[in-house]
């Protein structure tokens, strides 16, 4: 295949190159193989050879040593012999136009969404809910819609929440679903979230989408890096949940492109099997879908992780190139398991699959790509062609000038605390307050008096419902919730 059109992966035994078609790049990926394989460093080359290609690309740098991407390579040694055995690589090498992220704002950009943006479903999956609980979080995102409610950050839904406990009549039908103790549950679980830290991931300035879509001057496809190194051990699941709700957030916001010869964005999925490990069923049924829809709209998504089987069958059915670094199997279960890996590609007459999987050095991989018509081709053994950025971690030096060089620099490192939930109940409540206390004080003095009290704060009370209905007519077309895309009825975005 022209190599205009692909992208090169590496090089057969016989030292031709293996490529894959650039068009057929949105039919997603997998990258796996045991530790110490060498996935980071594949998952590095293929943000190279996408972003020349002018495609994005939003990556989880698990180890923090992605970021590399960042410096121009330096090769040595093993890496300077492959280098040179690959005649046909033009090898340079070069930095790469990186943008560093991180929920807790300290390597990188700030990286924040909103909880209308996310959503009830995303969020109880999060907050690991029971049915009950999920039941009266949904209800109190609808009373949140009716009011014009804007829910930003975790203080914006225990104010809700509290306000509900206070005021069940605001939910209407919905009033059975809200009960007292799943509300005490709800609060219990927002505060172990704030104690893992999660709240930096809500507020705004929100991610944008397009400035992760925005090319470079020069043509190529800038990467973003989510510095993912302490929070995939510390809160897994808000790793996890992000990603969720970015993948949800494309779907939702991207046009449809149809065939296309490149993709517009590719999502590498790190740790991947942390996305469906304890999901809810309609969640992960959801997640399916929208993997497989999400490709006419011009997104590859690559899976890594240590095993295909980290992944659902459905999804796994899904995945167009496969890169299968070496496994180990030294159980029943794992000789079971490393013989569907190889029943998963397309065999190759010239040698066992089976056997390759456990003989493949570092750097080296089992390789299936898709032939033009997007069908399986015949397996091949590959040796992986070397990044031409640094292989290894930035120092906090070098990451500090990336950070102020990217055109994200200044956009969202400072929060945004705009009125919203929080700031509108916390008024209504002293509005209600300041209208009572005198009504309370006229009852002591006479029994007329009283009654006037009454009539008078009915009226205000009356009089400001009216006018919060009036307000939610208009902040309720700009409330936003992704919920997994238009696929659950959500709201667009504000």
């Amino acid at each position: 295949m022209p190599l205009s059109s692909s992208f090169t992966i590496g090089a057969d035994p016989t030292g031709q190159p293996v490529a894959q078609l650039l068009k057929l790049a949105n039919r997603h990926g997998l990258i796996a193989g045991a530790t110490g394989t060498g996935k980071t460093v594949t998952l590095q080359h293929l943000a190279e050879l996408f972003s020349d290609a002018g495609v994005a690309v939003f990556a989880a740098d698990i180890k923090g040593d992605l970021c590399g991407l960042g410096a121009a390579g330096n090769p040595q040694g093993k890496v300077a012999e492959r280098i040179a055995s690959m005649s046909w690589l033009n090898y340079q090498a070069k930095a790469y136009p990186v943008s560093l992220w991180d929920v807790a704002g300290g390597t990188g950009h700030p990286l924040r969404t909103t909880l209308s943006e996310m959503g009830p479903l995303l969020l109880g999956n999060l907050l690991e809910l029971t049915d009950s609980q999920q039941a009266a979080l949904y209800a109190a995102f609808q009373v949140a819609d009716r009011e014009g409610l804007l829910l930003l950050d975790l203080k914006d839904l225990k104010a809700l929440l509290n306000h509900l406990k206070d005021h069940p009549e605001l939910l209407g039908e919905d009033r059975a679903l809200f009960a007292g103790a799943s509300a005490q549950a709800l609060l219990r679980r927002l505060a172990t979230l704030e104690q893992q830290g999660a709240e930096a991931l809500f507020g705004e300035p929100a991610l944008q989408l397009e400035d992760i879509l925005r090319p470079e001057a020069d043509g190529r496809g800038r990467i973003h890096l989510l510095d993912a190194s302490k929070l995939v051990h510390e809160a897994p699941k808000v790793y996890a949940t992000f990603l969720l709700w970015l993948l949800a957030e494309l779907f939702e916001q991207l046009p449809e492109r149809g065939d296309a010869d490149k993709p517009v964005l590719a999502l590498f999925f790190d740790e991947a099997h942390l996305l469906f490990n304890g999901t809810p069923k309609a969640l992960q049924d959801r997640l399916e879908q929208v993997v497989r829809l999400i490709r006419s709209k011009g997104v590859g998504v690559y899976f890594v992780t240590q095993s295909p089987s980290d992944l659902p069958d459905d999804v796994l059915a899904q995945l167009g190139l496969r890169i299968q670094h070496g496994l180990r199997a030294f159980t029943a279960k794992e000789q079971k398991s490393l013989r569907a890996v190889a029943d998963g590609f397309r065999p190759n007459p010239a040698f066992d699959t089976l056997a390759v999987l456990t003989e493949l050095g570092i750097g080296e991989a089992l390789v299936g790509t898709l032939e033009e018509k997007g069908t399986p081709a015949t397996v091949q053994r590959v040796a992986i062609a070397p990044p031409q950025s640094r292989i290894g971690p930035l120092n906090a030096a070098e990451r500090e000038a990336l950070i102020r060089q990217s055109p994200q620099a200044g956009r969202y490192d400072k929060p945004i605390d705009r009125e919203s939930a929080y700031e509108r109940l916390t008024a209504r409540t002293e509005e209600t307050r300041q209208v009572e206390a005198p009504a309370g004080k006229q009852g002591a003095d006479s029994g007329l008096g009283g009654m006037a009290g009454e009539l008078l704060g009915s009226l205000a009370s009356q009089a400001m419902k009216t006018a919060v209905r009036q307000a939610a007519n208009q902040l309720g077309r700009q409330l936003v919730r992704g919920l997994m895309g238009s696929l659950l009825g959500g709201s667009k975005r504000r």
